[in-house]
This record gives structure tokens, C-alpha cells and sequence, in this order.
């Protein structure tokens, strides 16, 4: 498994080309090996690429507008091919489930024909999930586990954010099991406990069980743990990403 950063948690840092830039080489020397590309400013594929290969960072995945992977399905197809990533991520439902079944249904009747063009051309659609989707609907399932019997494994995989999971009253490990052999890519991010309130921290140093995460995502076969913090509270992210790395590569993850 390699270790990556979610580049949305640097994502006051990459702004501008110029800044984008910067934040892959700094990403970089903190010793992560890959990258998820998300929040950033608009670019060209080919830059990226010219990017990654400076740097030797891998693009692990992308989250990609849905409306985009929908309408422009062969260009986000060439894009992702151009820099080397086999996974086009959705970042979250359209609309956020407010609509409930109505927002899933339109989803999966959107995004299925969607997910077999893709896995055609020999990419994967990925969906990340937060904690709405643990929520039960009117089949008396969360919403997490009918995606997975809605869509065919080869269709569509499952970025797997275990402090979402763990939000909305999941058992992250038990999940990543779960969806063994459709979860290449899992978001890794602890939560800690302060002054009353669940906050997100660098990872090791909150409350999630990172042994048990670590030793299912050996088992589903995953390939690449992306440290992600959405919210580092005033502190440098990218001081909170060396931190989550130190204490990583300190379990022997590279």
C-alpha cells in the first residue's frame, strides 16, 4: 500500500499553477509517494503530468465534478489517462441525499451507464462517501451498502473515508472488508475528542482504530491510503500531513 496525500486538505495552497506546483514538491519531500487531486485550480492534464513526473508523485485518484464526468465522459476518460490515474473520483451524492431516495435513484440511473463506459476504457469510477449515507431509506438499508448492489464491483469502487464512516455510526474496518476487491483507495483521518467537541485530527493522534483499519485494508487489497484533515483548526496543513505521515511510516507504511 502506498501512502498519499489528499491534496483537498492543502487546497488554500493550489490556488494558482504556480502554487499547485509548489504544493506537489512539498507534499513530496515530506516522503508521501502519491497523491489525490481534488480542490485544486483548474489545469491542464498534460501540465499535471509534466508535475507528477518532477516530483515522482503517482496521481492515485482525482475527484471530479459528477456533472463533468457526466457530460464530458471520453475527455475526463483522455485526461486521466494522460496523467496516469486509473480512478475518477466522486467526491459526494449531487444534491447530498436532501431529496432521499429521489437523489439515489437519480444518481444511479445517471451514473451506471456512466460507470460502464468507463470501466470499458479501463478506468474506475470511484465514489467517496461521508456520513449521509449511512442514514436508512425507505428499504430499510443504508444507502452505502444498495450503491454497492447497485452498481457491478467492475463499475464502480468505493473510496472508503473512514472518519465519515465512523461520523455516521459505521464501523470502518467491518466497511473496508465489506467492499473487498472494489476499495483501491482508502481516506485515512482520525478523530479526536476536545473541549466538548469531535474534531478531525492528524492521523495517530485521535481515537480511531488505526490497527484494525490498517489490517483491514491489507485484506480488501487496497493500494492506496490517503491522509486526509478537511480542517486543521488553525494549525499548517501541511505540518498536520508530515504528522499523520511521521506516525504512519512509523507503523512501516511508505
Amino acid at each position: 500500500m502506498l501512502l498519499g496525500a489528499q491534496l483537498y486538505t492543502v487546497r488554500e495552497y493550489t490556488k494558482n499553477l504556480d502554487d499547485f506546483a509548489d504544493t506537489l514538491k512539498r507534499v513530496a519531500d515530506i516522503g508521501y509517494t502519491a497523491v489525490q487531486v481534488s480542490g485544486t485550480c483548474a489545469y491542464d492534464a498534460t501540465w499535471l503530468k509534466e508535475q507528477l513526473d518532477k516530483t515522482g508523485l503517482k496521481c492515485a485518484i482525482t475527484h471530479t465534478s459528477p456533472d463533468r464526468i457526466a457530460a464530458r465522459t471520453d475527455a475526463v476518460i483522455a485526461e486521466h489517462k494522460t496523467f496516469g490515474c486509473r480512478y475518477i473520483g466522486i467526491g459526494s451524492m449531487p444534491g447530498g441525499l436532501k431529496g432521499g431516495m429521489a437523489d439515489y435513484d437519480a444518481f444511479v440511473e445517471k451514473f451506471r451507464p456512466v460507470s460502464r463506459h468507463i470501466s470499458g476504457q479501463g478506468l474506475y469510477l470511484m465514489y467517496h462517501n461521508h456520513n449521509m449515507e449511512f442514514a436508512k431509506h425507505a428499504r430499510g438499508r443504508v444507502y452505502l451498502a444498495c450503491l454497492a448492489e447497485d452498481f457491478a464491483p467492475g463499475e464502480l469502487g468505493f473510496t472508503v473515508d473512514t472518519y465519515w464512516v465512523q461520523a455516521g455510526g459505521g464501523d470502518p474496518a467491518w466497511w473496508i472488508r465489506q467492499l473487498c476487491g472494489r476499495v483501491p483507495c482508502v481516506h485515512l483521518k482520525d478523530m479526536a475528542y476536545e473541549n466538548g467537541n469531535i474534531r478531525m485530527a492528524p492521523v495517530g493522534e485521535g481515537n480511531m482504530n488505526f490497527d484494525g483499519i490498517l489490517a483491514a485494508c491489507e485484506e480488501a487489497g487496497v493500494e492506496y491510503l490517503l491522509v486526509e484533515q478537511d480542517h486543521c483548526y488553525g494549525e499548517n496543513p501541511f505540518d498536520c500531513l508530515k504528522r499523520s505521515y511521521q506516525n504512519l511510516s512509523a507503523r512501516g507504511l511508505k
